[in-house]
């Protein structure tokens, strides 16, 4: 498999993620974990998870308590560390900006909210594909200090 074909299907694993969030499908989300005590999830603003059940209580508590949410993922970029996955044990990374758009049912039907937030997600490629090892999401707070990055 060449890189490009790796890098593509790192990329199907990371839309898929957001795509499971979206439409509040808590199975999809929880077939996209890694089935592991060291699996890692830092939702933005709050204390790491660790272990896919206790990671995937996480999310069906977000996911109850999410009316609507949309996700416009810019600056995406793909590593890949390790041969191709037939090639043995390979884990990827995707970096990427949250752009986020929610809706709250308190505030109307017609109001949306924005927000921002830079990620990393960790995949690991296991025997039935791409599984989601590490997510760690923080909020962008100002762009201020964009220019000294």
């Amino acid at each position: 498999m060449s890189s490009a074909e790796v890098h593509a299907e790192v990329e199907q694993a990371n839309a898929a993620f957001y795509a499971a969030f979206e439409n509040a499908d808590l199975d999809a989300m929880r077939d996209l974990w890694l089935e592991d005590p060291e699996t890692l999830c830092v939702h933005p603003g709050a204390m790491p998870v660790r272990g896919t059940p206790a990671i995937s209580r996480s999310w069906a508590l977000i996911m109850a308590n999410t009316p609507y949410i949309q996700f416009f993922l810019t600056d995406v970029e793909v590593s890949v560390l390790g041969g191709a996955p037939a090639g043995g044990r390979a884990v990827a990374s995707v970096t990427c900006t949250e752009n986020v758009l929610t809706g709250d049912e308190r505030a109307g039907t017609d109001v949306f909210g924005g927000a921002k937030a830079v990620a990393t997600n960790v995949f690991v490629h296991a025997e039935d594909g791409w599984r989601l090892w590490i997510h760690h999401a923080s909020p962008v707070l100002s762009r201020e200090n964009d220019d000294d990055a």
